[in-house]
């Protein structure tokens, strides 16, 4: 019996996309809808069918709401800080006390509940962003709730879950952190009025109030509270988003990703996993601060949709999708009944952290774990069998072609058709990329909308892939195909076997291609042939699992660009990410251009080029940024009280055109009159006017003005900012000097030094650098606490003649003059507030209000210490 023909050789390129547009366009919408599905919010507390308690988004939105909106911007060291901290002890206490009656009026159940207001000062070193930073912190809370048995057998293995209270500098922080916080509560919530729950291990909260200033609460509670020592796993939940499911970014050990696998709604891939942890995101989270000093293994989740509105003032419930605190909720609530039950891992977790070496992802709704052993021999297999299934039914070519080639040669040259084509496809997207950043000054005109820039690269990509082709001539459709099986098998073993778990995703396209493969051997009759129900089989997986990967980096690169910095090549990297993850999408259609001869190659090429051209001149017309997705632009108003001078420093963050007409429009309307327009201010670890948001202002392009005089403004507040030496000691004979730094900052919040010396000792750790450096470290104290020191011993320098003296900068942030933070007090902001009023009413109607500004009133200047 013969073969089935299912291929038609009349039809063109146009007929046969269109036979698989269902496919083409089914799959990613289908990917599409999964990849953002959210649960339906939940209002009531209790449930009414089974008068069972129940997570309630309602609820966890009104803790959220009072911490970010009736309290305010709870930034470290502020009065708002403050009442955040006196709000979270009243609502711990209040569960306390309803835990209490329960056990009470039940009093079979084990079941405790035990509650800490933590105290505490102390120092740690923070590197970050290949930077060197020191922290020192003063009398910084944090608010710790225990749920346990009540025995000591089972408060000896407990699972910790961190959120933190605070905010930072420009954000009110709804979804960061709030929205965490009142997952963590309502989690205790569900937990306690569930008839008959008790743990078997004990859990405990920890309400951190001092992240954002460099994660001082989660260091002060792993280094100095009792119950630190009885963590076996820690779970961190953070947002840096305020839309879309909560994505698994981080998972340390084989135990907990299959912990996270009891959860209702799954969503983390280990590629994820991988990307965060390479560092190329430069960002951290608490997480760090358990691996580092408690040395325990867990699971890091956060909101990462919208990331336009991280750490901005937009940052509101209001701009919390519907279900996000939900699916939050309900994943954290399953994985704490599975840790605190008799199945925990809890109790074999005492190894502490190690390199994970599990591969895990969700698909096809299911969430799929195994060890990177199991991944060696699955993908080897894969490998192994698609080589020899390929070479028993290779058909050479007709003699005509052959040329002397094999096997090997063959898809040797399928190989580079495929190299050819990614390498085309990176050349057409940053081309397009280039012209739109250097000739036409319209870069980053794709960041309002994640997807809009796969409108812009996307048909250049294509271009550039179609485009190769022509460089290598004819090569047998199936060639290329069998190439492609085999490059997918070999690049899923090779990276696995170099410890690389991201190899699953070739893994995942493999296997299909594998299969398609293996399908057309029964589809056609022609060897040369590959039948449109092969492309079929092979296209459905990448497609599914490059839509949900383009989506997820997307959505985590695209709004990042608005946050790395002038000099980071924002539209090459997006380019390259959709030409990278585009040839994922759609493997095979690089086989699929030798399908036809070169002439209709030629006529195809002209359509996306056309598309290339008018995405262009759509994209020229568009402007980067709009009111729901801001601008970031940093303002400092600079008081020197060495000099007494008074300046004011701005910047941005973003490499998109225009800011150095706004910088000249600002010292128009607000600087000193008939200067020359301000120019742009090296940028680097002796620029002490922005230290207090070092190292993060090395994304900085700052530029510096004058202000004028205004006489209504003449008496200025009297800072009491002041550097002191004490125990001053100089030893001659060893070349060394002795003191205890003593910094007095009544008002001032979140204060830095920096200063050059050779460390020899001092109190902030026990391994200063051995050499002569720059050195910064950075202050957080709870709200009135004001003064601070520290222990040095240094090295005179050769033939020193100050008496060992240093010159350090220092700098900090007033109190009462951060805008809009303290909008309800900027009487009390002095001239700083008076000008950031102006400022910000200025930005939001003559430039259209698509500026999020940090505004912030700020003390330095130079002491001779």
């Amino acid at each position: 019996m013969s073969r089935p023909v299912t291929k038609a050789r009349g039809w063109g390129p146009i007929q046969s996309l269109l036979l698989l547009s269902p496919l083409l366009l089914g799959a990613p919408w289908f990917a599409y809808r999964k990849h953002y599905s959210l649960p339906e919010p939940v209002t009531e507390l209790i449930n009414p069918t089974t008068s069972l308690p129940q997570i309630s988004e309602a609820q966890i939105l009104t803790h959220a709401r009072h911490l970010s909106e009736e309290i305010g911007y709870r930034t470290v060291g502020t009065r708002e800080h403050a009442l955040g901290d006196a709000y979270m002890v009243e609502q711990a206490n209040e569960l306390k006390r309803q835990c209490d009656e329960i056990v009470k009026a039940t009093p079979d159940r084990q079941l405790e509940c035990e509650v800490w207001r933590q105290e505490g000062s102390g120092n740690h070193r923070f590197d970050i962003m290949g930077k060197r930073l020191y922290k020192t912190y003063r009398n910084l809370s944090n608010i710790i709730v225990r749920v346990s048995d009540g025995t000591e057998r089972g408060k000896e293995n407990a699972v910790l879950v961190n959120s933190h209270v605070d905010s930072t500098l420009p954000s009110p922080g709804a979804a960061d952190d709030a929205l965490a916080v009142g997952v963590m509560l309502e989690c205790i919530r569900n937990l306690i009025y569930t008839p008959g729950w008790e743990p078997s291990y004990a859990i405990i909260f920890l309400f951190n109030n001092a992240e954002e200033s460099l994660q001082d609460g989660s260091h002060l509670y792993s280094t100095q509270h009792h119950t630190a020592k009885s963590v076996r796993a820690a779970i961190n939940l953070e947002a840096a988003g305020t839309t879309g499911p909560e994505l698994l970014f981080q998972a340390t050990s084989e135990e907990m990703i299959k912990a996270y696998s009891k959860v209702p709604r799954p969503f983390g891939t280990i590629l994820a996993n991988e990307i965060f942890s390479s560092g190329i995101l430069m960002s951290d989270t608490d997480f760090r601060q358990f691996e580092l000093y408690l040395n325990v293994t867990g699971l890091d989740m956060a909101v990462v949709g919208n990331s336009y509105l991280y750490h901005t003032r937009l940052d509101l419930v209001e701009n919390i999708e519907a279900g996000v605190a939900q699916h939050m909720a309900e994943n954290t609530l399953a994985l704490l009944q599975y840790l605190s039950s008799p199945e925990s891992p809890l109790p074999s977790l005492t190894a502490g952290y190690s390199k994970p070496t599990t591969v895990f992802y969700e698909a096809f709704g299911h969430f799929w774990v195994y060890s990177y052993q199991t991944a060696k021999i699955l993908y080897s297999t894969l490998l192994v069998v698609s080589t020899l299934f390929i070479r028993s039914t290779f058909v050479p070519p007709a003699p005509a072609l052959r040329q002397g080639r094999g096997f090997v040669s063959e898809n040797l040259r399928g190989l580079k058709a495929l190299c050819l084509g990614l390498v085309g496809s990176l050349l057409g997207a940053n081309f397009v990329a280039f012209i739109m950043r250097n000739v036409l000054d319209k870069g980053m005109s794709w960041f309002s909308v994640e997807l809009s820039c796969l409108l812009l690269y996307g048909p250049a990509a294509l271009t550039g892939t179609l485009a190769s082709q022509l460089l290598i001539g004819h090569v047998r459709e199936q060639t290329v195909f069998s190439s492609l099986v085999l490059s997918h098998a070999f690049l899923a073993c090779t990276l696995q076997l170099l410890g690389i778990g991201s190899s699953a995703v070739f893994f995942l396209s493999g296997l299909p291609l594998f299969l398609a493969y293996v399908a057309n051997t029964f589809l056609v009759r022609n060897g040369d042939e590959v039948s449109l129900w092969s492309y079929a089989i092979g296209q459905f997986v990448p497609l599914t699992t490059g839509t949900r990967m383009v989506l997820a980096v997307l959505d985590v690169f695209v709004p990042l660009t608005g946050r790395m910095g002038e000099q980071a090549p924002g539209d090459h990297i997006i380019a390259t990410i959709v030409a990278v993850t585009g040839s994922y999408m759609f493997p095979l259609a690089v086989p699929f251009i030798h399908r036809f001869p070169r002439r209709a190659l030629l006529r195809v090429l002209l359509v996306p080029a056309v598309m290339t051209s008018i995405a262009i001149a759509a994209f020229a017309a568009r402007q980067p940024f709009d009111r729901m997705h801001p601008k970031r632009f940093f303002v400092l108003h600079m008081e020197n009280v060495t000099s007494n001078e008074q300046h004011l420093h701005f910047a941005a963050a973003d490499g998109a055109p225009g800011f150095k007409l706004l910088a000249h429009d600002i010292a128009m309307k607000f600087g000193m009159p008939d200067v020359p327009p301000p120019s742009t201010i090296l940028m680097d670890d002796w620029n002490a006017d922005w230290d207090i948001i070092y190292p993060f202002s090395a994304f900085l392009t700052p530029y510096k003005i004058d202000l004028p005089p205004h006489p209504e403004l003449i008496a200025a507040p009297k800072y009491d900012f002041a550097l002191s030496a004490v125990n001053d000691t100089i030893d001659a004979a060893a070349g060394t000097r002795s003191f205890t730094l003593v910094v007095k900052h009544t008002g001032i919040i979140w204060t830095v030094i920096a200063f050059d010396a050779h460390v020899l000792q001092w109190s902030l750790d026990n391994n200063p650098p051995k050499e002569h450096a720059r050195h910064h470290i950075k202050e957080g104290s709870f709200y009135g606490h004001d003064i601070w020191t520290a222990d040095f011993t240094i090295k005179l320098p050769e033939n020193d003649t100050t008496g060992g003296k240093i010159k350090v900068n220092f700098a900090g942030i007033d109190e009462k003059s951060m805008w809009p933070g303290k909008k309800a007090i900027k009487q009390q902001g002095g001239r700083a507030m008076k000008l950031f009023e102006e400022i910000d009413e200025w930005l939001d109607k003559e430039k259209g209000g698509v500026y999020d500004a940090t505004l912030a009133g700020c003390v330095g200047g130079v002491a001779w210490i």
